[in-house]
């Protein structure tokens, strides 16, 4: 796999909102919809990407401890809405700000203004969590996300961040559920773990995909976070782009580039090259044209971090 990537000057733009994690986007007949979270999603809509109404707060059916970012969503049958959300709880390690995310499921029936708590799917072993953790954020967990279904509408993968751990099972990992569960899916997820797809979502090990090199448990970790992936149309593959940590708090070493054919194959993932240098958390891009979101793009689309965007990014074979 052999890509040429560039960046260029363009007008700017801010997703409406505040964001602090992947925006997600989707088109619903002739309606664009994009959600932004900062410890509660906002929804904001139009008829395209410059065009977009005032965010307002959605609505979930439950309460949570803990603040919920909406990271991914997907159009299903008959107009349903599926979302995954980054839950942060609280109380995790009494007398610190330390928590440890999850990964939990949603389904809305009215495009997003509301929404179903289908449960958490993806959580950490209890037993990884590490309440001395140096990073300032997380003392374990699994979080900062992003979820594609694959071509023929049988696999959701996910690919998340894990916080802790053994060094060697920190970094990005992925797991994977049947489409079909999407109604019922706790239970339904399971992890890859040394080249199999057999460790449960919930409390199961995980092999990353791209390892830490320091681990998150040190002031100094080094490591990458925070995929956000779409499928190219022009370069006919999966292109993701990463957050890497280096040093004392979190700090933002560059944003990442990596490319795949084969989604379903952990092991095809590009060696991440170097895009921008330092940059913000969360870069994503906004597909240009006819039906681009942020799972979908072409030749040129818009680039974003922290939900700003003053470049193209342009690619080609």
């Amino acid at each position: 796999m052999n890509y040429k990537v560039s960046l260029r000057s363009s007008s700017p733009i801010s997703l409406p909102g505040i964001v602090d994690c992947n925006s997600p986007a989707v088109w619903i007949e002739d309606t664009f919809y994009i959600f932004t979270s900062a410890g509660h999603p906002y929804r904001s809509y139009g008829k395209d990407l410059f065009s977009l109404s005032e965010p307002q707060p959605v609505k979930f059916n439950n309460e949570v401890n803990g603040g919920r970012w909406i990271e991914s969503v997907l159009l299903g049958e008959e107009g349903i809405l599926y979302g995954w959300y980054h839950l942060e709880p609280y109380g995790i390690c009494p007398g610190t700000n330390l928590t440890a995310p999850q990964i939990g499921a949603l389904r809305s029936l009215d495009n997003g203004a509301t929404w179903e708590d289908l449960g958490i799917i993806l959580k950490a072993p209890d037993e990884t969590l590490d309440c001395k953790a140096q990073n300032g954020y997380f003392a374990g967990g699994h979080g900062d996300f992003c979820v594609l279904l694959d071509e023929k509408s049988d696999w959701l993968y996910f690919f998340f961040g894990n916080y802790g751990g053994k060094l060697e099972e920190q970094g990005v990992c992925i797991a994977r559920m049947p489409w079909e569960e999407r109604d019922k899916p706790v239970g339904k997820v399971w992890k890859w773990y040394e080249g199999k797809w057999e460790e449960p979502g919930i409390n199961g090990r995980a092999t990353p995909i791209f390892p830490a090199t320091r681990a998150w448990q040190g002031e100094d970790c080094e490591a990458f976070w925070g995929p956000s992936i779409h499928y190219n149309t022009h370069l006919r593959c999966y292109v993701m782009l990463l957050n890497r940590a280096k040093g004392q708090g979190w700090k933002q070493e560059g944003i990442y580039i990596s490319f795949n054919e084969e989604l379903a194959n952990p092991f095809n993932w590009s060696q991440p090259q170097k895009l921008y240098e330092g940059g913000r958390w969360y870069p994503q891009i906004i597909g240009l044209g006819d039906k681009g979101t942020d799972k979908l793009g072409g030749e040129r689309a818009l680039f974003f971090m922290g939900g700003i965007s003053q470049w193209e990014i342009i690619f080609s074979p």
